[in-house]
């Protein structure tokens, strides 16, 4: 069955090797702010072309990984930033037709975000954007994303919101900070786009969430009472947490088929898509496994169809 892979990463070709803040290691890999970002499949673009033969998938949507997000950057070296690493995504994708880049975008700081976007808005080699999930974005339904989330529903643009780096100190330990803070920093973006109006109010924008949505589908039930009883910090909205969230995509990387199926049931049919999380070990070799269970019809329409929905293919 063919299909498209809607997470992978790949990590920026400096032209140098190198940028500000970051250097290359002598075996290819790249220091950033003083962490070595791997594994190698990670600067090996036809690594992931293979991983694409090996699996039988036509192609993948392909973004830097959160060790490239550096959101404590002030400003100014946001932007020379995003526009580096969104020029190196270009350079390590190389042309090659199978992978589909998506541009990154610096929420933390919203005026920049727009800037690079306007930036990169005409580039035809572009086949949507990323940007953090929680980490340390701004709220999405802060006023000043007002701009960007018009622009983005003005072009029926793909937005991967993918996990930052949890601020939450206490999940150093026992790889907390992926293994819990990953699924939490999701479910608090997806918080902010349904209790902030945002996803009603842009039919257009396709956003899509890794890792099967994180905490989301256990928490929808207890947004839907939030709003039942009127909890304090609410607004009126124009459709209920449960309704707005199917407005949402998510990729199949719940690794446990359990939770894809609710994931059909909460989401909808049309918005499971597949994704692997390519290269890193916390992904999966192959993401039809955990679609294996769904029925064929339903499969096909995960693996093509709604990817090529998503993507505006």
């Amino acid at each position: 069955m063919p299909g498209i892979d809607v997470h992978t990463h790949l990590a920026p070709l400096f032209e140098d090797g190198s940028a500000a803040g970051v250097t290359a290691t002598p075996d290819g890999r790249l220091d950033v702010d003083g962490h070595v970002v791997g594994p190698g499949g990670l600067y090996a673009p036809d690594q992931l072309v293979a991983y694409l033969d090996r699996v039988g998938l036509d192609a993948a949507a392909v973004s830097v990984p959160p060790p490239f997000f550096r959101q404590r950057l002030d400003a100014d070296d946001a932007a020379a930033w995003a526009r580096a690493v969104n020029d190196g995504l270009l350079a390590a994708v190389g042309g090659r037709e199978r992978l589909l880049p998506l541009a990154y975008l610096p929420l933390e700081h919203p005026q920049v975000a727009l800037a690079e976007y306007e930036r990169v808005r005409g580039d035809g080699r572009w086949a949507g954007l990323c940007a953090s999930a929680g980490g340390r974005s701004v709220s999405l339904a802060d006023d000043a994303l007002a701009p960007l989330w018009r622009a983005l529903d003005d072009d029926a643009r793909l937005l991967l919101l993918h996990p930052g780096s949890s601020p939450d100190a206490r999940l150093a330990e026992f790889y907390l900070a992926n293994l819990l803070g990953n699924p939490v920093e999701t479910a608090v973006a997806a918080a902010q786009l349904v209790f902030g109006d945002v996803l009603p109010a842009h039919p257009r924008m396709r956003v899509l969430l890794v890792h099967c949505g994180g905490c989301l589908g256990s928490v929808v039930g207890r947004w839907e009472r939030g709003v039942a009883t009127d909890r304090p910090g609410l607004k009126p909205l124009t459709e209920s947490p449960r309704e707005a969230v199917r407005r949402l995509h998510v990729d199949c990387l719940a690794h446990d088929p359990v939770l894809v199926t609710q994931a059909v049931e909460l989401f909808g049919p049309d918005k499971l898509l597949l994704g692997s999380d390519w290269p890193f070990p916390m992904g999966i070799d192959d993401p039809r496994e955990l679609i294996a269970h769904l029925p064929a019809e339903l499969r096909e329409r995960v693996a093509v169809d709604n990817a090529r929905a998503a993507l505006g293919i």
